[in-house]
């Protein structure tokens, strides 16, 4: 509500314009995404994005056992699966053993022994023998978690896979304090006028790089008046 005191009411006008920002350029259907942002800086809408893959990682526990030998670090590459592999003794051998590995489908994907290097369906550790041997039934559950990606400025210097451009951000975001989640073009018609580089990339690489994953910059004209 406007209040109007004794002063005499001076009738007035006003307007407001809209300026798009002009960063889509065209009519080919967006398709967005919500994606993990990391970085040390804030971002403004239409900044270039690269991705950043991190491996598969796998911890083991293990099970009730009568063998008390203890399991070296794993790792995790190549075909692994997301999910509970399971490592069963099979037969019990004096200061050793074997074992097989039973992935989350419960399919055997490997056949080792203890106290010898593994590495089989994506999968390598050793199992080391123990004060006390192992048993047929003895386990260990090896827990594997899926990679992750994560997008950042991309920048021409970086190593991570980040320097490919992958995406254009929709919104600005700031993830210097901690990883935010935030809204990508994932395909579309974009100005390049209107788009944000990280150090030393250059329009002619990332307009092909974007182009091979459906984002196409297009060099618009200027709304300004040309006189």
């Amino acid at each position: 509500m406007t209040t109007y005191g004794d002063n005499a009411f001076a009738p007035g006008m006003t307007s407001d314009a809209y300026t798009p920002d002009q960063l889509v350029a065209g009519h080919l259907n967006l398709v967005t995404d919500s994606v993990t942002l990391t970085g040390a800086a804030a971002l403004v809408r239409g900044s270039v994005l690269g991705v950043t893959i991190s491996a598969a990682t796998a911890v083991a526990a293990a099970g009730t056992n009568t063998g008390n030998g203890v399991m070296g670090a794993v790792t995790a590459s190549g075909i692994v699966q997301e999910g509970i592999y399971i490592l069963r003794i099979t037969k019990a051998v004096t200061n050793a053993g074997d074992f097989e590995i039973i992935d989350p489908r419960g399919i055997v994907v490997g056949l080792g022994s203890v106290a010898t290097a593994f590495n089989q369906g994506g999968l390598a550790f050793t199992l080391a023998d123990g004060s006390a041997d192992y048993v047929p039934g003895d386990t260990f559950l090896i827990t594997v978690s899926a990679p992750t990606a994560k997008y950042k400025l991309s920048t021409s210097a970086a190593t991570d896979g980040s320097q490919i451009a992958e995406a254009i951000l929709a919104d600005a975001a700031d993830p210097s304090s901690a990883d935010v989640t935030v809204g990508i073009y994932k395909m579309g018609e974009f100005n390049q006028r209107a788009l944000t580089l990280g150090a030393g990339q250059t329009l002619t690489a990332v307009k092909a790089q974007l182009g091979r994953r459906g984002i196409f910059l297009k060099n618009a004209v200027s709304a300004a008046d040309p006189t």
